[in-house]
């Protein structure tokens, strides 16, 4: 085994082959020539890229924004997904616009360098949407809150990136910094962006075919993909990553866990009925109401929601609060679409209008998905007050209650 460093360049001899990992920044112009140069001189048998099938089939044709249906992606309840998707695309086009490089163009690059040379090339990286959905289900409810507040600073930060920072983040120590600040920020995040993915390229990259393999990677991954390229060559590591690259399915606890909540409301609020009398029961049942509607319907509205949208949301969310197959989201998201119905500019503009305030709220797509968003945060608001007032004014009834089971026991 045998390696030789550069700045954004690891060369690695592992059994007998030959792996060249370069580093990019992405968005830097520097990295494009460094990886068509690269791809020149060492002539690989192949070329492995941090892509996968679905980012290059959007590289490759930049019309596919126009093919998208907000409406199936709602009801397939991959609204925060696509939310998250476009915030991260217009955050990158951003920095990209300061370099004058477009997101992901020293990928194509690559690809084109190597067809150029009649290379083949493989695509080794997962699937962005199971990575997002991963990074969603492994966080808890504050690590989900602060995983938004993080999307929602990128989506309208006013921040311009100096072409000189973006080259930093191809040395070691600035992005070694920038790791260590997001493993303390977002742990979980960190694990599943960073750690999963040098595990998973690494795994490709070794099973890429071929003895001399050129890997085009973020910069990030270069230390975390070489240490888990030495696990494979000795046997530490099989490249099998079945693992992770499926989205954990909720186990039956979990499943019984999503229904707990609605079944204690209902059963708290049965209880104020049967101890406290009609007038008591009435109460919670106009405390769980209010709660949920009121603050939905705000959600709604800071959305910029149609009046329409907001009735609906604040209609549904008493309801669908205690139903976890169907959320608010989703019926107030669908309300919106049909009377805000998308146009074709909309999708045009998709990505420019992610990136401003206003843009925000004038593009029907990108309201859509704040409407179903900010809703269904509402209404979580709303089902945890409700509950906690619902608790609050059960205690009154502990006494009369106690007393209730103490004589049905003595019976």
């Amino acid at each position: 085994m045998s390696e030789t460093d550069k700045q954004t360049q690891k060369r690695i001899s592992l059994n007998g082959r030959e792996i060249v990992l370069i580093g990019t920044a992405h968005v830097s112009a520097e990295s494009i020539d460094e990886v068509n140069q690269s791809i020149e001189n060492e002539k690989p048998d192949t070329v492995a890229i941090e892509l996968d099938q679905k980012r290059l089939a959007s590289l490759e044709d930049p019309e596919s924004w126009r093919k998208m249906d907000i409406i199936k992606v709602l009801k397939k309840k991959q609204g925060f997904l696509m939310l998250a998707n476009i915030v991260l695309a217009g955050y990158q086009k951003r920095m990209g616009q300061s370099a004058g490089v477009k997101p992901g163009e020293e990928m194509l690059a690559a690809i084109n360098k190597a067809k150029e040379l009649n290379i083949p090339q493989v695509m080794v990286d997962r699937e962005i949407a199971t990575t997002l959905r991963r990074a969603w289900s492994v966080n808890s409810l504050w690590g989900k809150c602060k995983l938004l507040a993080a999307l929602i600073a990128s989506a309208f930060s006013k921040e311009e990136t100096d072409p000189a920072e973006i080259e930093k983040l191809k040395q070691s120590s600035e992005m070694d910094s920038m790791m260590t600040e997001l493993s303390e920020y977002m742990p979980k995040v960190k694990q599943v962006l960073i750690d999963e993915r040098d595990r998973y390229l690494a795994s490709h990259i070794w099973d890429a075919p071929g003895n001399k393999v050129l890997a085009v990677l973020g910069a990030g991954h270069l230390p975390g993909v070489e240490e888990h390229l030495k696990k494979l060559a000795s046997g530490e590591e099989k490249s099998d990553c079945s693992d992770i690259d499926i989205v954990p399915k909720k186990s039956i606890a979990g499943k019984i866990a999503a229904w707990i909540i609605p079944i204690l409301i209902v059963a708290l609020i049965v209880l104020g009925f049967v101890f406290g009398g009609k007038k008591v029961g009435a109460d919670m049942i106009k405390t769980w109401i209010l709660n949920n509607s009121i603050l939905a319907a705000i959600g709604t509205l800071i959305a910029g929601g149609h009046p329409l949208t907001i009735l609906a949301a604040a209609v549904s969310a008493p309801i669908t609060s205690l139903c976890p197959a169907v959320g608010v989201g989703l019926v107030a998201g669908l309300v919106q679409a049909f009377v805000g119905k998308p146009k074709v500019e909309d999708i045009e503009r998709l990505q420019t209008d992610s990136n401003t305030f206003k843009g925000f709220y004038k593009n029907r797509i990108l309201k859509v998905l704040l409407v179903f968003v900010l809703s269904s945060v509402g209404s979580a608001i709303g089902t945890f007050t409700a509950g906690t007032t619902l608790v609050i004014s059960i205690k009154n009834f502990f006494g009369k209650i106690a007393e209730f089971f103490k004589n049905l026991f003595n019976k």
